[in-house]
């Protein structure tokens, strides 16, 4: 719980401070441009399931938790502890940002809203949409089953969110995760079409949890596909022991 609290938190912090707007008619370049909030929270999404994956499974959100909820991949009350555990996070970095931004640039602090023209039902699909590819990459990256995962879990997951970003910034503020938009709307008392930011992301972890178990899910692993698995990484770690012993010996 820990580990969710503090990571979820930290994305709050550092992605809602990269919406901050510092921009005057005098420092135009102080504006916060999409692609700035794009990476700022997918590098900040992919360091911290880095830093606490091994801890909680890192979910950080509680649309990837009711996923998990949804398939039983976790219990009801761990569920429970996890997303209280990010709301709360969300919070605290909404009001750690809050202490640090000077007053006139508060703004929502950094939180989701409706672009104009954009009604709730246009916001809620986009929000469904953009969480469902999140979730999509959570499950796939951490299918047990998958043997041809060799790059980053984390990394991957972090640019999903970067893609959604370049997407649905625009649109929605591109919430995906209801404790990052819970926190500063809850700081900044700027609730308006809330329940979008709840419904939407829930929904799409949801519906993809389920199509990723019943239709993307990878075999179970066969002995033999485990024999030739574990010979390519006996491989590759007894090359990683010369590469290390000629680089000593140099």
């Amino acid at each position: 719980m820990v580990a969710e609290y503090i990571g979820t938190a930290v994305i709050v912090l550092i992605g809602c401070g990269s919406c901050i707007n510092w921009g005057s008619p005098t420092k135009p370049l102080g504006e916060a441009t999409m692609v700035q909030i794009a990476i700022g929270f997918g590098i900040t999404v992919a360091t911290m399931a880095q830093a606490v994956g091994h801890v909680s499974g890192a979910h950080l959100n509680p649309a990837v938790t009711m996923g998990m909820l949804f398939v039983g991949k976790v219990s009801i009350l761990r569920s429970f502890f996890y997303v209280c555990s990010q709301l709360i996070g969300g919070i605290t970095g909404a009001a750690i940002l809050r202490a640090v931004t000077p007053d006139a640039r508060h703004g929502a602090l950094g939180g989701t809203g409706l672009a104009e023209g954009v009604t709730p039902l246009m916001g809620l699909a986009v929000e469904v949409c953009i969480t469902f590819i999140l979730v999509l990459t959570v499950f796939s990256v951490c299918d047990t089953n998958r043997l041809d995962v060799q790059g980053s879990a984390p990394l991957a997951i972090g640019l999903s969110v970067t893609t959604c970003h370049v997407f649905a910034v625009r649109y929605t503020g591109a919430s995906m995760n209801v404790a990052r938009s819970f926190g500063p709307a809850v700081m900044s008392g700027i609730f308006d079409d809330h329940w979008v930011f709840w419904v939407g992301p829930i929904l799409g972890g949801i519906i993809a949890a389920v199509i990723y178990e019943n239709v993307f899910q990878a075999p179970p692993i066969t002995t033999e596909e485990l024999d030739k698995a574990q010979i390519t990484a006996m491989a590759k770690l007894a090359n990683k022991e010369v590469v290390a012993d000629r680089t000593t010996s140099i």
